[in-house]
């Protein structure tokens, strides 16, 4: 019965475009864009809460459940002018939570799409992520 229901999974996350395969993931990073935050949970359990920014006016942060699919210390940005993203954990294409500099916009929309944090809480993340692993997080953005 659980084989059935995680192919289910996978097969929702395949037909929408999300990544839900192993919908139990300890560890959760749960984008809200109305109130530009971000909790993190591991086991459900509730580790960190944190101000980000996301897609400011004229540009679209993605909403769905994704996993992580490659992460680097630090990465420089093509498309927008070799900007800084440390601590980038991409989860769609070039969108990805990643550390900003403008620490001022934090709390509202300011970014291009991705999900800007604090670079100190960036860092954490990534460590977070690394330590349980790409396959047992999954990354929450909703309205």
């Amino acid at each position: 019965m659980k084989k059935l229901f995680v192919m289910a999974a996978v097969m929702v996350g395949l037909l929408f475009g999300s990544s839900t395969a192993g919908l139990a993931a300890s560890l959760v990073a749960h984008i809200d864009i109305s109130s530009q935050t971000m909790t993190v949970k591991r086991h459900g359990r509730v580790l960190h809460r944190w101000k980000v920014s996301t897609g400011r006016k004229g540009y679209y942060t993605p909403r769905g459940t994704y996993g992580p699919t490659r992460m680097h210390r630090m990465w420089h940005s093509r498309k927008y002018n070799m900007s800084p993203m440390p601590h980038s954990i991409f989860f769609r294409g070039g969108y990805a939570i990643h550390g900003t500099n403008y620490i001022k916009r934090l709390g509202r929309p300011a970014s291009h799409g991705c999900v800007r944090l604090h670079p100190s809480n960036a860092r954490r993340l990534y460590s977070l992520v690394r330590r349980v692993g790409r396959r047992n997080t999954r990354i929450v953005i909703t309205n």
